[in-house]
């Protein structure tokens, strides 16, 4: 695995210094970041917080936890919300000396580049492209949850990472990078990503056709943001995984397979040329990917639960249904086409989330509208290099054309939604 992006037969890029690594955390208020605050105050021996970001919608919590960790800087994305901010940093403090604030839309990406060792990007969406670039130019070690920076900007940050500077935090990637130890590249055969196959699993499209943003929000297993959980009501949180594993590891679409997984407890797979499979498994549990990122290559003890080996359980595995779910097809097709596709694949979809959670889209619309704006956008011209302003203007084209084609739907996905509501 000499040429990947995230290398587990690699050390950590950078030098251990004495004392706790020094991190950073950007989306310090999102789901990663607070489990990922738990994790290092249970750990101080290990890992300190320099710095904490945030887009600004949780400032009381933002300051508490600048206060707990001691950090140095606190970023906040909403220049608004700054006097909020030092009110609620002044309640913490009391007469101490209070971190120094920073604030912008930039100040997430300024902190991303500040001494520190590891930068944990926690931030959801696409917004968080520029901080995994500036961590990667600074020379930090990258421990990445935010998928969408690697989706929608492949080419850049594979011309800046060395191998091995990025670890994954999502969890399937985490499993993969562990799998990965058991061979070298020539000997892994294919991927295996596993999902839980959502709250819609078993559904033919036809049955799909009515379901609401309140079955699509009842997943069985995770606790996440409104958009993750319909991505995985989709399964285009899955199509978003083939396309990041393709990236991270270098392997081809076609060796990379989705497998539905109910119990979420085997997170992936890698199979081996011999016919050996190695699965990485814990309870659904995100503290043990982010104990991955933070403190790879050593292992953190009791970062998460274990199973306990003397009460029986059943794990199953069912083929994906691709007429049912076609992101993850859809998904493949994009990757391949490379360019400012996946973004346009991203951004589309964040667009078709929010107007399928206004009742403005039927949830099958979603894929269909997404792989309609893909189709539209076309292949990329043969030789072109991406940049990132390429990346923003498709971005915003994407976003433009799904507002548009949602509105046109938006009568008919009411009157959908009102007569399965009434049957319900």
């Amino acid at each position: 695995m000499t040429d990947s992006l995230a290398n587990p037969h690699l050390r950590h890029p950078l030098p251990a210094a004495g004392g706790p690594r020094e991190i950073v955390i950007l989306g310090s208020t999102g789901s990663i970041g607070t489990q990922a605050i738990d994790l290092v105050l249970r750990n101080p021996d290990r890992f300190t917080v320099t710095g904490l970001s945030a887009a600004g919608g949780r400032v009381a919590l933002l300051a508490e936890q600048a206060r707990r960790l001691r950090v140095r800087t606190v970023a906040v994305a909403q220049e608004e919300k700054v006097p909020a901010l030092r009110e609620a940093l002044a309640a913490q403090y009391g007469r101490e000396p209070l971190p120094e604030v920073w604030a912008g839309p930039d100040a997430a990406t300024e902190l991303a580049r500040s001494e520190c060792h590891t930068v944990l990007n926690g931030i959801t969406g696409s917004i968080g492209l520029a901080p995994t670039l500036a961590a990667l130019a600074a020379g930090r070690s990258l421990a990445l949850a935010n998928k969408e920076s690697l989706i929608v900007g492949g080419p850049l940050v594979k011309a800046l990472a060395r191998p091995g500077q990025i670890v994954p935090v999502d969890s399937e990637h985490a499993a993969l990078f562990q799998a990965l130890l058991g061979g070298s590249r020539a000997e892994v055969r294919k991927l295996v990503v596993t999902a839980s196959g959502g709250p819609f699993r078993g559904r033919s499209k036809d049955e799909l056709a009515h379901v609401t943003p309140k079955d699509a929000l009842a997943h069985p297993t995770w606790s996440m943001g409104p958009v993750i959980t319909v991505n995985s009501a989709t399964l285009v949180n899955k199509g978003l995984e083939v396309i990041e594993a393709h990236l991270l590891y270098d392997i081809p679409f076609d060796r990379i397979e989705v497998v539905v997984h109910p119990q979420s407890y085997v997170h992936s797979m890698v199979e081996f040329v011999d016919g050996s499979t190695l699965a990485q498994a814990t309870p659904p549990d995100m503290r043990g990917p982010i104990a991955i990122g933070l403190g790879w290559p050593e292992r953190v003890p009791d970062a998460a639960p274990a199973f306990d080996w003397s009460t029986a359980s059943t794990w199953e595995f069912f083929p994906l249904d691709d007429e049912a779910f076609p992101a993850v097809n859809l998904a493949r097709h994009v990757g391949g086409l490379g360019g400012t596709a996946p973004a346009v694949f991203n951004a589309a979809n964040e667009e078709c989330v929010d107007a399928f959670l206004a009742g403005k889209l039927p949830f099958n619309g979603i894929v269909d509208t997404v792989a309609q704006i893909v189709a539209e956008h076309g292949e990329p011209a043969a030789g072109t290099r991406l940049t990132v302003p390429d990346v923003l203007q498709a971005e915003s084209w994407a976003r433009a054309r799904a507002r548009e084609l949602a509105a046109h739907t938006a009568p008919a996905a009411r009157s959908a939604q009102a007569t399965s509501e009434a049957r319900a």
